[in-house]
């Protein structure tokens, strides 16, 4: 599992319930590449190959990412015995979950809500080691993710519209301290408004983006 800080999110997307040979499936996507999400406090869009070197050797799959319950699938490095498979294509990462709804009751309940349109979204926890952003200065800014370090868990999702308010609150304060930070920085040192080329200004703005990603920790 990659050290780096682990993040989370939630898209709606189509799930589907299958059987195949007898063997009870659903699939989804829950990474799709270049599509823009409002987070709460900013935007972010994962761009095209961000996953192209993502470590995706051991990745669970679990409900409401709920890791006190045993995983109903899992893909280890992707081999043919897994019971979760991984695709990274075109439009972003697709899973197929083998589910083993005979000796598994919350297999077979999960099957059944995908069957019946219950569960309708999925999410993904993941670490990032290349972004970038857009408009640090404005109420809304953009994150471009480029590219994706890992990839730990996959997970069907009851409520997949973004709602975590506890990290939506620290998000927002963290923003709001570090664009203080940065003005007050500003006024002290007379440093260019934003798009200046001085080392001083690219620091501030690179303890911005930490203070920003962890929650001003």
């Amino acid at each position: 599992m990659s050290k780096r800080e682990l993040e989370r999110r939630s898209v709606f997307c189509e799930v589907r319930a299958e059987e195949f040979e007898g063997q009870k499936i659903i699939t989804g996507r829950p990474v799709v590449y270049d599509s823009r999400t409002d987070l709460g406090v900013f935007d972010e869009i994962i761009e095209r190959g961000a996953l192209a070197e993502t470590d995706l050797r051991d990745v669970r799959f679990l409900v409401n990412h709920d890791i006190s319950r045993i995983p109903l699938a899992r893909s280890r490095r992707n081999n043919g015995n897994s019971t979760m498979q991984l695709v990274v294509d075109d439009e972003g990462l697709f899973v197929r979950i083998l589910l083993d709804i005979e000796n598994n009751t919350e297999a077979r309940a999960l099957y059944s809500a995908v069957q019946r349109g219950d569960i309708t979204g999925m999410s993904f926890m993941f670490s990032v080691s290349k972004d970038k952003w857009e408009g640090r200065d404005t109420e809304h800014p953009l994150r471009r993710i480029t590219k994706i370090a890992s990839i730990v868990e996959v997970s069907a999702c009851t409520f997949p519209a973004y709602e975590d308010t506890e990290i939506y609150a620290r998000s927002r304060e963290a923003l709001e301290s570090a664009r203080q930070t940065l003005e007050n920085a500003r006024q002290r040192r007379a440093l260019p408004p934003e798009g200046g080329d001085t080392a001083e200004l690219e620091l501030l703005k690179a303890q911005f983006d930490y203070k920003f990603k962890t929650g001003g920790n």
